[in-house]
Parts: structure tokens; sequence; C-alpha cells
């Protein structure tokens, strides 16, 4: 499998679960109950699933790569998925910030949690886009075969380094069951 090939079908799980925050941001505005217990494993699966492993697949191996294969960082697509990665990150912050003040009984926060997922599903879904569309073909276009292998091999160091063994089964189990709790 490409490494572009192994990103895209995490993107497939991440938008699983930018369908499932985007419900759950319906609700919490129509100030339905939304458990905290979800919350939390959403904010959970973002910081470790997303974030710690899929930004950081692409921040600390592809990203590299394609620089040394004379794809510009600075004013290029490198520096706009940077850009918004940190611009996610920002969200995410705001998102954790009212989830506190959700647990310390704020029923206003539910307001900021959703507006902060709101911001973040939309900005994911665009950035998810150019990724799939413009950026991974660049990659499988400019690196060699050997250099795929070479990312293949360090996505799998992050997986049981940084992520950790079964913690991929327990985020399955997770969108299985916020799925038929939110999208059915």
């Amino acid at each position: 499998m490409k490494p572009t090939e192994e990103l895209k079908k995490e993107h497939e799980t991440i938008k699983m679960m930018l369908s499932i925050l985007d419900k759950i941001s319906k609700k919490l505005e129509a100030e339905q109950i939304v458990t905290v217990k979800d919350l939390t494993e959403i904010m959970e699966f973002i910081r470790v699933f997303a974030d710690r492993c899929h930004h950081m697949k692409e921040e600390e191996l592809l990203f590299p790569a394609l620089e040394s294969a004379g794809v510009p960082r600075e004013r290029g697509p490198i520096d706009v998925m940077l850009y918004e990665h940190d611009e996610g990150r920002q969200f995410v912050k705001g998102m954790n910030e009212a989830l506190a003040k959700i647990k310390e009984g704020d029923k206003k926060a539910g307001f900021e949690f959703a507006r902060n997922a709101r911001n973040y599903v939309q900005l994911l879904t665009s950035h998810i886009e150019k990724e799939d569309n413009i950026l991974y073909p660049m990659a499988d276009a400019k690196l060699s075969p050997t250099i795929q292998i070479k990312l293949v091999q360090g996505f799998e160091t992050i997986e049981r380094e940084v992520v950790g063994p079964g913690k991929h089964q327990e985020f399955e189990r997770l969108l299985s069951r916020l799925e038929q709790e939110y999208l059915k």
C-alpha cells in the first residue's frame, strides 16, 4: 500500500467522525442532551487519531519527503497544509475549553463547543479535499518507490510507538457506537 493510500483511508475515518461531530453540534445548538462521555471520547479521537497519528505522519514524514523531492514549503501546498493543521488545533483547543466548562455545569458552553466544532468540521472537510486531490497525487508522482517504502515504515513506527497497540480498534468501536447513536 502506498503511504498516500493509508492517509486517504485515515481520511475516511476522520470524515466519519466529522459527520458525527456535525450532528452533535446541531444537538448542542438545539440544547439537546449530548453526554460528557461522548464529547470526551470524541476529543480523545481527535487528539490521538487525527492529530498524533494522522497529522504527525504528514508533518514529520510526508511533508519533509516532499520538500526533499523539490516541493516548496514556503508559499506552497505544504505551507497551506501546515497552516490549516495549526488552525484546526485552535478549534480543538476551543472545544476542549468548552468541554471543561460543560463538565463544570456551564449551560452555555455547549454553544461554544458547537461553534468550534462546526469551524473544525468545515476546515477539515476542505483540508481533506485538498490533500486527497492535490497534495497526495503530487506525492505519488514525486516520491520514488524507495522513499514511499520508507514512509510506510515510518508510518508503522508512529502507529506502534505513538498511537499504541489496539488503539485503532478502540477508535473503530467508538465510531461504530457513535454512528449508531447520532447518524442512524
